[in-house]
Parts: C-alpha cells; sequence; structure tokens
C-alpha cells in the first residue's frame, strides 16, 4: 500500500468508524479521523496522530461550516483526499411513526442524511480540483434500507436515500474520476448493535437473540473497497452475520 494514501472518516470515535480507521492505520494510510468527542478520536488514533499518520477533528457533520472545516483540515495536513467513508450515522428507539418524537426524525436525517450529503459535497468538490483528479466516496447505507426492523422508521428511511445518494454521486463523479460505492452492513457486533445478541423484535412479533460478526470483518471489507483502482468500482458489497434473519421468510 502505498503511505500517501489517504481517507476521511467520519464517526470513527466508536464502532464501525473506529474499527475501520484503526485497520487502514494498519494498512499504511493517512487517516482523517472525524466524530463528535475528540477524546474518543484520540483513543482510535492512538500514536498515529504523533506519527504525524493522523489527526483528529471533533465535527458534528451535520453542520455545514463544520464538514467544510473537516475536508480543510485533512486537505491541509495532506495535501490531498483520497476516499471518503461516509460512516456516521444514529439510530433512535424503536417506536411507531405516530409515537416516534420528531425531534427523533429530524435528528435522523441530520446525521444520517444530511451529513453525508455535506461530506460527500465537500469531498466531490476537492477530488474534482485536485492533481492528479479522482478519488472515491464509500457511504455506509445498511441492509435497515432493504428490511427495516419494525419501529425503525427514521433509520430505514434514512438509510434508504443513503441508496439514491450512492447512484446520483456515481453517475455524477464518472466525468471527473470519482467511484462512488455503498456498504451495507448486518449485525456487526458495536456499541449500536449490543442489544441484538440479547434479542430484538422480529417482524412476526416476536423478540429473538440475533448473530453478530466480528466487526473486523466490516473493516476489511471497507479497505478492499478503498483499494480498488479507480477503474474500478464494487458498487454494492453486503456484509453480515451469516445466520441473521435477512434472507428468506423469518
Amino acid at each position: 500500500m502505498n503511505e500517501t494514501r489517504t481517507i476521511v472518516i467520519t464517526g470513527a470515535g466508536s464502532g464501525i468508524g473506529r474499527a475501520t480507521a484503526r485497520r487502514f492505520l494498519a494498512a499504511g494510510w493517512r487517516v482523517a479521523l472525524a466524530g463528535r468527542r475528540r477524546e474518543a478520536l484520540e483513543e482510535t488514533a492512538g500514536e498515529a496522530t504523533a506519527q504525524g499518520r493522523a489527526i483528529c477533528v471533533p465535527t458534528d457533520v451535520s453542520d455545514p461550516a463544520q464538514a467544510a472545516a473537516l475536508f480543510d483540515a485533512a486537505q491541509a495536513a495532506f495535501g490531498r483526499i483520497d476516499v471518503l467513508f461516509n460512516n456516521a450515522g444514529v439510530s433512535t428507539k424503536a417506536a411507531t411513526i405516530d409515537e416516534t418524537p420528531l425531534e427523533d426524525w429530524f435528528r435522523s436525517v441530520n446525521v444520517n442524511l444530511t451529513g453525508s450529503v455535506l461530506c460527500a459535497r465537500e469531498a466531490f468538490g476537492r477530488m474534482r480540483r485536485q492533481d492528479p483528479q479522482g478519488g472515491r466516496i464509500i457511504n455506509n447505507g445498511s441492509i435497515a434500507a432493504q428490511s427495516p426492523r419494525p419501529g425503525t422508521f427514521p433509520y430505514a428511511a434514512t438509510k434508504h436515500a443513503m441508496t439514491g445518494l450512492t447512484k446520483a454521486l456515481s453517475l455524477d463523479g464518472r466525468p471527473f474520476d470519482i467511484a462512488c460505492c455503498q456498504i451495507d452492513i448486518g449485525n456487526a457486533a458495536s456499541e449500536m448493535t449490543e442489544a441484538m445478541g440479547k434479542g430484538v423484535p422480529q417482524a412476526d412479533g416476536s423478540v429473538r437473540p440475533e448473530p453478530l460478526m466480528d466487526v473486523a470483518h466490516v473493516a476489511d471489507a471497507v479497505l478492499h473497497m478503498a483499494s480498488l483502482p479507480l477503474s474500478a468500482n464494487m458498487q454494492w458489497l453486503t456484509v453480515m452475520a451469516t445466520k441473521m434473519p435477512l434472507v428468506g421468510r423469518g
């Protein structure tokens, strides 16, 4: 791996973002870590910050000024941006649409969708203008867009919108050697999915535990997608716990 390759990872303070950032650092990439809490980002980066291979940029991705500042910092530190992993996201307490607080809906849209749009916008503009031109945007979708869980309409709707963003960017990026792709993840062990191993509601009304997979497999998959030459693109990738109830009836 060429050590000059660079990536911006949002939501890098925990879960999938943390595992992915550490995997890229181990592979020799330079990484800009974004998230709300500096302490968590610094814990993710470890010694890489002092070695000049990582920068930690506290960021609310739903704020346009903060999103722009993140990419300004990454470009200033590394000279170019090769990859964006649009990973930051939130989930809300399960409820039907009429019982879901509107604050939960707006928060989901602001972080999951608007945050991804703002970061993609900043990355796209810089990838378009840098020399050599081009780069890759990897969106973290979800199998929730294909098969939502009961009571999760804000998450399912915003992740479904992410697929539309991926398709549009894939077309618009072609003239500028900007590839866009999406990874849909199911039941990776993290803080967000901890409850799934204990029992979560199913489509038939029952509550059952579900299998989880090591989050390291997600990090490996993202690294593989990012490492492809810009002449190739893994447009859609689903990585999930093998026995989770996604395929088939229950």
